[in-house]
């Protein structure tokens, strides 16, 4: 496998996907390490990109579903942190339009603990994680604004559809995301 590094983790240059959205090419990576039930590359590469036209990011964008142990290897080697979290976010420094935006690196064993303990599907909470790592490529960050992160994500989840988001239910239960270097 070839890698190459942008800011942050290892971009995979292997499953590169191009989408066309109403019009727009976009280039998306997704690289599904570890399956997820109800969900494929196909539906993923289809989620990641009307999420990022509805976040308004432009650029490629690397999204890898993984396990826990990578997410936790990835945690420490870039931010320092000897942990497993569900998701990772790893934006680019800001570089000219059709360049890399960023890297998103999700935990499906952790995703679907997460879908089970809440009632959702498993594809459902891949796309809850890929939206908040989408709303960190844009800049956001709920640890430093004030709300507006979790204002948008919330108006975004109920345009996308989607259960209950990754702020919002960790504000109920007191805990912590952390997925920014």
């Amino acid at each position: 496998m070839q890698e190459a590094s942008f800011c942050g983790p290892p971009v995979y240059l292997l499953g590169l996907m191009a989408v066309t959205l109403r019009g727009r090419h976009i280039t998306i990576m997704v690289i599904l390490k570890k399956q997820v039930p109800g969900m494929d590359e196909s539906a993923l590469t289809r989620f990641v990109a009307q999420s990022k036209r509805s976040v308004r990011l432009t650029g490629t964008i690397n999204v890898l579903v993984t396990n826990s142990r990578e997410l936790k290897r990835l945690n420490r080697q870039f931010l320092g942190k000897d942990r497993a979290t569900d998701v990772l976010s790893f934006p680019t420094a800001r570089i000219p339009a059709n360049a890399i935006t960023g890297d998103i690196a999700i935990a499906a064993d952790i995703a679907q603990q997460n879908a089970r303990r809440l009632g959702h599907t498993s594809a459902e909470e891949i796309k809850i994680l890929v939206l908040h790592g989408m709303l960190h490529l844009a800049g956001y960050d709920h640890e430093r604004d004030d709300g507006k992160m979790a204002r948008e994500e919330k108006r975004l989840r109920k345009s996308l559809r989607l259960p209950l988001g990754l702020i919002e239910r960790n504000r109920q239960t007191g805990r912590r995301t952390a997925t920014r270097p």
